[in-house]
């Protein structure tokens, strides 16, 4: 099976769902209705995980016979299963592909894995990075999961990334820097409590964001970046995708900061835009520290906003169909209650 776009860009939604027709996507299960975004795909965890001693990427080997190398004990998620911080797993997931020549795909957190400080990157056979499918790879796919500030309850169907595919080599259309929002409202950062409960990643405002966040109030302008600590705070620009473009948030230079800065980096034609009724967007920004502290000022450029053209206009934008983050502030993730 061959792949043909006559120009090159990232696939929206309708040419996705044309490739798990043709096969070149498959899953163990039904594909969920909702599973296809408007420039993305969510992938969805199987019944099969591994708790490891180390991450690896497999190189020239399979992931199955890397995950044997490190393998603890095997983990059966079927009945639901808590992963805790400061572990690795590896879970199969349960779509498979088959890309065509001339197709690749990149893989990201979601936002909502992002928010909770839950690392994960995808795996594939013979791969030799983390989050890259080269094209006409075809086999499984594996992810590694690894939560930092809270323990998670994961089940076969929970989804922690999503996958973009794209033709051809898209040109980088435009370059946004993000800079950060300290001086917005009474409440201006969110930082995660060391020592909170589980979070069951599909309970939809099923927790009480009291029990996992501490909000902070700041007087100058500036916040105090401690190691250890888990940090939500929002851009200070509005964010806008326009319908036939997406976009990614990249990392800064490490010289520019000593600091990690959005887990979950895609953003969905049409975010933030009129048209979508998002106007006004915020990026929210998942921020994590090294091994120093750092003083971080508002305004400050902590992330850039990478922008690359669509094959063709998405069937569907974001937040059509109802999104917890279209017309967003600071806002935590999906699974908490509205502060107050």
């Amino acid at each position: 099976m061959t792949f043909e776009s006559s120009v090159p860009g990232i696939l929206p939604c309708q040419s996705i769902e044309a490739l798990i027709a043709t096969g070149a996507i498959t899953s163990a299960t039904p594909f969920d209705t909702d599973q296809v975004q408007p420039a993305s795909l969510d992938l969805r965890l199987s019944d099969r995980a591994w708790r490891v001693r180390a991450s690896f990427l497999p190189g020239r080997r399979l992931v199955s016979e890397r995950i044997a190398d490190v393998e603890m004990h095997p983990i059966d998620l079927s009945k639901g299963v808590v992963l805790e911080k400061g572990c690795v797993y590896i879970a199969e997931l349960q779509e498979r592909l088959s890309l065509p020549p001339g197709l690749i795909a990149r893989a990201n957190p979601k936002s909502s894995t992002g928010r909770v400080d839950v690392f994960v990157r995808l795996l594939t056979d013979r791969g030799g990075s983390f989050d890259d499918v080269e094209a006409g790879y075809e086999g499984p796919l594996y992810l590694e999961i690894a939560p930092q500030t809270f323990s998670i309850l994961v089940r076969p169907g929970t989804r922690l990334n999503q996958l973009r595919l794209k033709a051809g080599e898209p040109p980088k259309l435009e370059t946004r820097s993000v800079g950060v929002d300290l001086q917005g409202g009474d409440i201006v950062v969110f930082r995660g409590r060391r020592h909170a409960g589980v979070v069951d990643l599909d309970r939809i405002d099923g927790h009480d964001p009291k029990d996992f966040w501490e909000p902070l109030t700041l007087r100058r302008g500036e916040l105090l970046l401690d190691p250890g600590e888990f940090y939500i705070l929002a851009s200070n620009e509005a964010v806008e995708i326009p319908v036939m473009q997406a976009a990614e948030m990249t990392p800064i230079d490490p010289s520019v900061g000593e600091f990690r800065v959005h887990y979950a980096g895609f953003f969905d034609p049409g975010f933030g835009t009129d048209e979508a009724h998002g106007a006004g967007s915020k990026g929210v920004l998942e921020v994590r520290t090294h091994d120093t502290p750092f003083l971080l000022e508002h305004g400050q450029i902590v992330a850039r906003l990478v922008y690359e053209p669509l094959t063709e206009r998405p069937t569907r934008l974001y937040g059509e169909g109802g999104s917890h983050y279209q017309r967003q502030g600071l806002k935590l993730s999906k699974h908490f209650r509205a502060w107050g």
